[in-house]
């Protein structure tokens, strides 16, 4: 059977700030989304002050009737947290109405078609107060290094490879985008990836084209032209058979690694694997993120298992803490901070214009 994943995410509101959203919102969004009848299955579920909305349906990616389900259940959603006064209602529906697609409009869309397989195991990504390079460096181990996935020397159908699909998001005028191939190509995969602020994977295949990964690439700041909050993506992950297993998928995410985010979205912090519906606490932080795995038999779901809810993880979660408070230690220094590139939307640049004038060039010393 061949089935299309959508997952959409947004913003609309939070309580006490960027915490989570209140459960009358989240409740909303569930009741607005089963009542649909064109769908076949859905998840909702929330991390840190975004939901997401996990949909089943033949339609195709890209599918208006699909866009326009989870914004009208967004827009329900804004409603409710308008009424309760939550902070940030509608943070991230950046348009007016809907317009046939919700990419480019402000929420954050992962999707892909494929025809199912007898079992069909899927992980479902969700991240927040980071951008959507923040999955590159976990997905380019997962997909190209033996270091995490065996598979690649250990079967024959992983050992041939992938396709990386990595698109420029600062480049506003069109998707400007890439096809690189591993083994082949891995060091030129390397040197794009490791701008995360620049380069993000949005989609992984195989060789013979069949799609494995799907990320959010939406930039909140290239639509509004000016910080709105951070981009909060999500990724879509086949596991097993000829895809990584689900434990190669995983293991990187032990690394914390640190990423773009935090505070006001100015900041580097490590990226902490959380449990699923976590909220936001430390410094507006630490950039977490959460990860469900599920079937899907004839488009319908299994329970979500919720897989950074195990023991181990603790003591990644305690690593990532140590980490988010020595970085913290550097308050607006250095590294602690982003770049001024990065920054080109926050009120630092205008101080910056406000202080130009006020530069000498120093007369030469006789």
């Amino acid at each position: 059977m061949k089935i299309t994943l959508s997952l959409i995410k947004a913003d609309i509101g939070s309580i006490g700030g960027h915490i989570k959203p209140s459960e009358k919102v989240i409740q909303r969004v569930k009741d607005f989304v089963s009542q649909s009848k064109f769908v076949i299955d859905s998840h909702v579920f929330h991390t840190g002050d975004d939901i997401a909305i996990l949909l089943s349906h033949t339609f195709g990616p890209d599918n208006p009737k699909i866009h326009k389900l989870a914004w009208d259940a967004f827009m329900e959603g804004t409603k409710i947290a308008k009424e309760q006064g939550l902070y940030g209602a509608g943070q991230d529906l950046l348009k007016d109405s809907f317009a046939g697609n919700v990419r480019g409009a402000g929420p954050a869309v992962a999707e892909m078609e494929f025809e199912e397989r007898p079992a069909e195991p899927f992980l479902v990504f969700l991240a927040d107060k980071t951008n959507p390079g923040a999955y590159n460096l976990f997905f380019y181990l997962a997909f190209a290094d033996p270091f995490y996935n065996s598979g690649l020397i250990l079967s024959p159908e992983i050992g041939r490879g992938f396709k990386f699909v990595i698109v420029d998001v600062k480049y506003k005028r069109g998707d400007r985008i890439i096809e690189l191939f591993t083994p082949e190509d891995i060091y030129d995969i390397a040197v794009l990836l490791r701008e995360t602020g620049r380069y993000s994977i949005e989609a992984i295949f195989t060789k013979e084209g069949e799609q494995c990964v799907s990320v959010s690439t939406t930039r909140l700041h290239n639509i509004a032209g000016t910080y709105t909050g951070k981009d909060d993506p999500v990724a879509i992950v086949r596991v097993q058979k000829n895809f990584p297993a689900t434990g190669e998928v995983l293991a990187p995410f032990k690394i914390a690694p640190f990423v773009d985010g935090f505070m006001r979205g100015a900041h580097i912090g490590p990226l902490m694997p959380v449990k699923l519906n976590s909220s936001i606490s430390y410094f507006d932080g630490p950039p977490i993120v959460s990860c469900a795995a599920l079937c899907v038999h004839n488009g319908r779901f299994t329970e979500m298992v919720d897989v950074f809810d195990h023991p181990f993880w603790d003591f990644v979660r305690f690593k990532a803490a140590q980490k988010a408070i020595d970085i913290r230690e550097q308050g607006f220094f250095g590294n602690a901070m982003l770049s001024m590139e990065e920054l080109e939307y926050g009120g630092i640049v205008k101080r910056l214009e406000k202080l130009a004038p006020k530069f000498k060039i120093r007369k030469k010393r006789k």
